[in-house]
């Protein structure tokens, strides 16, 4: 199954990159309905119906050019990866500068061990986050949890 998540995704990579989405997970798995090969995109601002739609329809073909399966069938899904997922690479938080998020981390930052404001910059080391008027400098090793802030 890993061989066929890692051809799947390098051979769609370029293809989803080109369509303006970032190709962030795929998943091949057993369901109850049978195998899936589940293709999780993402975008700035977040993915509609209509890009899962879109992407969709532009790989299908090529999935059966590809044959990743050796004819054995499988349904294809397109899905975004969730509001919730969790934020790891520094693609996720190149998509996610200027929006407020939720960090958790291991040890105290001063006082506090969880934050919610405005990602403002990262390198590979830390993060830059706003909360209240006041930045914090939070290093990424010592984050636990990293996510969007979800208001409801």
């Amino acid at each position: 199954m890993a061989n066929i998540k890692n051809s799947v995704e390098d051979f769609l990579k370029p293809t989803i990159n080109n369509l303006g989405y970032d190709l962030i997970e795929v998943d091949f798995s057993k369901k109850q309905n049978g195998d899936n090969l589940t293709i999780f995109i993402d975008k700035k601002g977040g993915v509609s119906l209509d890009d899962c739609a879109l992407v969709h329809e532009t790989i299908d073909p090529l999935l059966d050019e590809l044959n990743p399966t050796n004819d054995a069938p499988y349904y294809l899904n397109v899905s975004s990866p969730g509001l919730d997922r969790p934020i790891k690479t520094d693609a996720d938080l190149e998509r996610n500068l200027g929006e407020v998020l939720e960090v958790t981390c291991y040890q105290k930052v001063g006082t506090k061990k969880h934050f919610v404001g405005v990602l403002l910059n990262f390198n590979k080391d830390s993060i830059t986050l706003e909360e209240d008027g006041k930045q914090y400098l939070l290093d990424r090793k010592n984050i636990s949890k990293l996510t969007k802030y979800i208001e409801f």
